[in-house]
């Protein structure tokens, strides 16, 4: 009996350390993945990523993407026309990255403002089952509200998110944290950008290289960059979310010493 009492004593102390001894290693492990990472978040505005001038406050510039979202004759043009247009070609984009093993049939999706929900529709097509948009003016059952900025998702929710709005996002660096916060580790992002033209009259920036998404995407690596006809939209960019980021290893010893101190 005192043997059985012993023993039981023994493995929480023998934990406590564990977990002591980790919290301790954590400075050091900081400062590695540190180290390893890609450079922090670029300024606001710079010579390759410029902010739109325009916005009084942030309800102003929700306004004016509504304005265009909630348009009768846009909306009338996305179900009908463009539907039977886009679809197909999203399917064969998403089908491209199949084959690159950069999104599989078991992922879990996202589309970031999907409007109506063409890109949800071509995943659902090509058998990608699990997906849904996200738009400030829901779509249902295709799409959700939500905003992209401050998504409706908890931490590590998708395998896979897909954006081709990434030029109506007045504050980028929140666009991106949010795309990896609720992107799951070996989660990927695939975005569609305008590098050598300039986007609509409703878009909030300018993009005119890779290298402030590079830097924005600090938990991710670029590992994809090609050309496409991506309706005014001319460069694919993907990065898939490190395993090892520095949020999940936080999350994982918070659930440890929660559940096993």
């Amino acid at each position: 009996m005192h043997a059985g009492m012993n023993i039981s004593l023994t493995k929480p102390f023998i934990l406590r350390c564990f977990l002591i001894s980790l919290f301790l290693s954590l400075p050091f492990l900081f400062l590695f993945l540190h180290l390893l990472s890609p450079p922090p978040h670029v300024t606001t505005t710079t010579n390759d990523l410029r902010i739109r001038p325009g916005y009084s406050s942030y309800d102003s510039y929700i306004q004016r993407q509504l304005n265009k979202t909630l348009n009768p004759r846009l909306r009338k043009i996305w179900t009908t026309r463009d539907w039977n247009r886009k679809i197909p070609v999203f399917a064969r984009f998403f089908e491209d990255l199949k084959d690159k093993k950069l999104l599989n049939n078991a992922s879990k999706a996202l589309c970031i403002g999907a409007r109506v929900g063409q890109e949800v529709e071509a995943l659902r097509r090509i058998g990608v089952s699990d997906s849904v948009g996200m738009d400030l003016v829901p779509y249902p059952p295709l799409v959700v509200k939500g905003d992209f900025h401050n998504q409706p998702f908890d931490d590590g929710t998708f395998d896979f998110e897909f954006s081709n709005v990434f030029d109506h996002a007045l504050y980028p660096e929140r666009f991106v944290g949010e795309i990896e916060r609720t992107l799951k580790p070996n989660g990927v992002c695939v975005l569609h950008v305008a590098l050598s033209r300039r986007a609509d009259k409703y878009s909030a920036n300018d993009l005119f290289s890779v290298e402030p998404l590079v830097a924005m995407f600090r938990n991710s690596a670029l590992v994809h960059v090609r050309s496409v006809d991506g309706f005014g939209l001319d460069t694919e960019v993907a990065f898939p979310v490190w395993w090892w980021s520095l949020r999940w290893v936080m999350i994982k010893f918070a659930y440890c010493t929660a559940h096993f101190a």
